[in-house]
């Protein structure tokens, strides 16, 4: 069973922004795979089933971004610090640019409060995740959070949705032949200079 857990913030006024791009994917993969509708599992949104990829469970957080680890708390490494197979997480990333994204074993949260809830409930860097480029944030903003949670121009909107079906096509071969597999297929669609440096996320987001 794989579980994949799509970050994001509940409500209309948070349905087209930035920072629920992972419910974007969560809610394509859903569709691709024909589950049920996602039903309440406090405290997320829960569908799942057979996939032709294998039985899928899949998870979005309804306790808002900086609280996703709490749809994730008695999951945890059989070792101390170890990875945890078989998790995969979905995430905004403004440190990467819109129609880009990136597959990574584990990693730092990057100064993403939603991974840092998610690292402190796991006790680990060590999960897969798929980081969804929504950037860059303009040089001159004063506050990050009003870039994050502002509504997405239509045309970059359309740029992360037209990338929904490969982003799906990495997921599939996350779950089938595992991260590394995954990486060397279509990490190439990330621009070199943003592939650079650290392992995990690059973000500074709230």
């Amino acid at each position: 069973m794989k579980l994949i857990v799509g970050l994001g913030n509940p409500g209309a006024a948070y349905a087209d922004t930035r920072h629920n791009a992972g419910w974007w994917l969560a809610d394509a993969l859903a569709a691709r795979w024909h589950l049920p509708r996602f039903r309440r599992e406090p405290p997320s949104l829960a569908t799942g089933g057979p996939t032709p990829f294998g039985p899928v469970h899949v998870l979005k957080p309804h306790t808002f971004m900086n609280d996703s680890g709490l749809a994730l708390q008695g999951l945890h490494p059989a070792e101390p610090g170890g990875p945890i197979d078989g998790l995969l997480v979905l995430v905004d990333d403004v440190a990467l640019p819109v129609g880009y994204f990136r597959i990574r074993p584990g990693g730092s949260d990057g100064g993403h409060n939603g991974l840092k809830s998610v690292e402190a409930a796991l006790g680990t860097q060590r999960y897969a995740r798929l980081r969804i480029g929504v950037g860059p944030a303009p040089t001159d903003l004063d506050d990050l959070a009003e870039f994050m949670l502002a509504p997405m121009p239509a045309e970059e909107r359309a740029a992360v949705t037209d990338l929904l079906p490969v982003m799906a096509e990495g997921v599939e071969c996350w779950m089938s032949e595992g991260a590394e597999r995954a990486m060397a297929r279509f990490n190439r669609r990330v621009k070199p200079a943003e592939d650079a440096g650290d392992p995990g996320s690059d973000e500074r987001t709230p």
